[in-house]
């Protein structure tokens, strides 16, 4: 399994017009975060994890070609507002896209994106089949997705579990049962805002208390605000097993 890290910022804490804070000016790439996505290779399987507001930049960039499915954590907008440029893949393939998310995600897509749900669509609008999730075990092309629901501060969101790999984003609450599908990664992907504690994302130190207790071989934090400080300065900070994730870094999962 490949995975590459299309983006692992996020929007919240980081102000509208350009900031002028040290962290946004490094001179480090790494320290550069477009919104949370993953684009997961395995097997013949192409999938990417949400479709942030910087989805088309991520594709570009990294000249993706192939994407055989779009799955959805929750309906935010900054991990749904690109969903419209899945249209390139539609007009390369000819074919509607694979989508997979719960039934607020689906209410979220028909509201934001009515138009590719209109019985008279314009021509060119994204063309998609809507496949409706929960917290049970699914097949892309045959490959088992695992769910695993966890809580950004009230609100249900979905995290998930293919083959060793485990991607979760926007928590603060994961629940025993929830934990127990986490337990035998290989790797984790878990999100860690800043170092301050905040009402719906795990503090870095709650991130890796965390990941300690679920003893997973590996673990990478994302959905990094700019409050978190410079990746060079953090990363002096963490074990050996654990780092901060950078936009277009790519690890390998035997």
């Amino acid at each position: 399994m490949k995975v590459t890290f299309l983006g692992t910022g996020t929007s919240q804490g980081v102000p509208i017009i350009a900031c002028d804070c040290e962290v946004c000016n490094s001179k480090d790439p790494r320290d550069r975060r477009l919104r949370s996505s993953v684009l997961i290779h395995y097997n013949d399987l192409q999938i990417i994890i949400d479709t942030g507001p910087d989805f088309r930049q991520q594709m570009l960039r990294e000249k993706v070609t192939q994407l055989d499915a779009v799955v959805f954590t929750h309906e935010h907008k900054d991990h749904m507002a690109g969903f419209d440029d899945i249209r390139g893949f539609n007009w390369k393939d000819k074919k509607p896209m694979e989508v997979y998310g719960n039934q607020q995600v689906e209410l979220a897509l028909k509201r934001d994106f009515h138009y590719a749900f209109s019985e008279k669509k314009y021509p060119g609008v994204p063309s998609l089949n809507l496949h409706i999730i929960d917290n049970q075990t699914f097949e892309i092309q045959g490959t088992p997705i695992i769910p695993i629901e966890v809580m950004h501060y009230k609100l249900p969101v979905l995290g998930f579990r293919i083959g060793d790999f485990t991607y979760i984003t926007d928590a603060n609450f994961i629940s025993e049962e929830e934990k127990e599908k986490i337990r035998g990664s290989k790797v984790l992907v878990l999100n860690a805002l800043k170092k301050s504690e905040h009402i719906s994302h795990f503090s870095l130190k709650e991130a890796m208390v965390l990941a300690d207790e679920l003893d997973v071989e590996k673990t990478y934090f994302t959905h990094i605000s700019h409050h978190m400080g410079f990746h060079e300065n953090v990363s002096e900070e963490l074990p050996s097993h654990m780092e901060l994730a950078y936009d277009e870094l790519q690890i390998h999962i035997d």
